[in-house]
């Protein structure tokens, strides 16, 4: 099984704002540190959850398991429903990727357990302000 660990942040609320994933399974490790422009934090977090499953997808891992410190991403993904409007469309696109996969979980996990995801999020903020 792979295990995939995300995270998104902003610096500012919205602004700067970046994709950390780390992918971990079958004896190796990626990492992707992506910007994504100005954005709030919560939209980062699902734009994660969106460019990792992309990612998996993309290099055919069918059986994955997501780890995210973002209790509103894995809520909504686990109960296939967000409440502000603003994020419908993130979670919706997420529910179709994960269609395309075999076996899907997502788990929430405290900060501390994903300081490699946070800290490449971090990179891809600076990514998108060296940009300018």
């Amino acid at each position: 099984m792979i295990e995939v660990y995300i995270d998104g942040a902003s610096a500012g609320n919205p602004g700067p704002s970046g994709a950390g994933i780390f992918i971990k399974g079958d004896g190796k490790t990626d990492h992707y540190s992506i910007p994504l422009g100005n954005m709030s934090n919560h939209e980062a977090e699902f734009q994660a959850l969106i460019k990792a499953l992309y990612i998996c997808i993309e290099n055919g891992y069918h059986i994955v398991s997501f780890r995210t410190d973002s209790q509103l991403v894995s809520r909504a993904i686990e109960k296939e429903f967000v409440k502000n409007k603003t994020f419908v469309p993130y979670c919706e696109e997420a529910l179709q990727l994960i269609k395309k996969l075999d076996l899907f979980f997502i788990k929430w996990i405290p900060h501390s357990e994903n300081k490699k995801a946070d800290q490449l999020a971090r990179e891809a903020i600076r990514k998108n302000t060296e940009k300018r």
